[in-house]
């Protein structure tokens, strides 16, 4: 089937270079949306802003971009606290500024569909985690309260794509930090033709132990990069 647009969607990169440069380079020249946590966990938080600038990528903020702002974490588990401490201490005067003009979330007009974008829920922009096993009922309110055909969220790390007459909610899952036992980052593409609306999730190989020996280096706890792997 053809598709006549395509957007790409990446979200909860997490400092992670490696994953977000192999993703980057299977997008190609399409449009990308990142939807939050683009820094926490991982020892690259600086050149993953860059690489987001380069791309044109339209971002919003997550719990952790957030934190890393506010110096705020006390909602984290101990290895969460520690890299928002540690991605404060060493971000850039330009990655800060970069992450205090996000927004909480977007609305786009695409293709004849308006898409609206949050790193939570449409309810709580920062903090709620959904998945289809627990909010699949709210997922047609959330539609028509927004008045929009497609909502796309991050937060979970695990990618998911729902849709019926009311339209569509997806997760790209995460570049950074998987949480699927699929090593692999992730990310996803909403296509549109005349027919209607598809979302496709994608998995690319990466260079998982760069990233971990990074982490490692930097005095970030074993365990993020030990997680990379399973």
């Amino acid at each position: 089937m053809t598709w006549t647009s395509e957007l790409a969607f990446v979200s909860d990169v997490h400092s992670n270079l490696e994953a977000l440069d192999a993703v980057l380079e299977d997008i190609g020249d399409r449009e990308t949306y990142c939807l939050g946590d683009v820094v926490g966990y991982g020892a690259s938080p600086n050149e993953v802003i860059a690489r987001l600038r380069e791309k044109g990528a339209i971002c919003i903020l997550g719990n952790h971009d957030s934190a890393v702002l506010s110096g705020r974490a006390n909602e984290f588990n101990a290895r969460a606290m520690q890299a928002v401490a540690w991605t404060a201490r060493n971000i850039s005067g330009e990655g800060r500024e970069f992450l205090a003009g996000l927004p909480l979330s977007r609305t786009i007009d695409f293709a004849g569909r308006r898409v609206f974008m949050t790193h939570g829920s449409p309810e709580d922009n920062l903090g709620e985690y959904v998945y289809p096993d627990t909010h699949s009922d709210l997922f047609g309110y959330y539609l028509q309260k927004l008045g929009v055909q497609v909502i796309a969220l991050g937060h979970t790390h695990v990618p998911f794509v729902w849709g019926d007459r009311e339209g569509t909610v997806f997760n790209p899952g995460s570049v950074g930090q998987p949480r699927t036992g699929d090593r692999r980052a992730s990310y996803a593409l909403l296509k549109v033709n005349e027919a209607g609306i598809a979302v496709e999730h994608r998995a690319v190989e990466y260079d998982v132990e760069g990233s971990a020996r990074k982490i490692i280096e930097a005095g970030l706890p074993d365990s993020l990069a030990k997680r990379l792997f399973t």
